[in-house]
């Protein structure tokens, strides 16, 4: 039987939660979101949660698209 050669996608995932002054859910979020664009707030290995190891195809790329456009 002869070998293939595998795309192997790496994600791992890193987590914070971070408390913050606002009069609704939404600028909540709106300020984290502007913090973290500014690196105000950085994400580092203490944060880290979890590694997966998946095959990597078009489909992966797709979602991660999807998954930033909703930030």
């Amino acid at each position: 039987m002869k070998e293939k050669i595998y795309e192997i996608e790496i994600e791992e995932t890193l987590q914070r939660v971070v408390k913050v002054k606002a009069f609704n859910l939404s600028e909540a979020i709106d300020k984290v979101k502007d913090k973290y664009d500014n690196e105000e707030i950085v994400l580092d290995a203490s944060d880290y949660i979890d590694t997966k190891f998946n095959e990597y195809n078009d489909n992966s790329i797709i979602k991660k698209q999807h998954s930033y456009a909703e930030r």
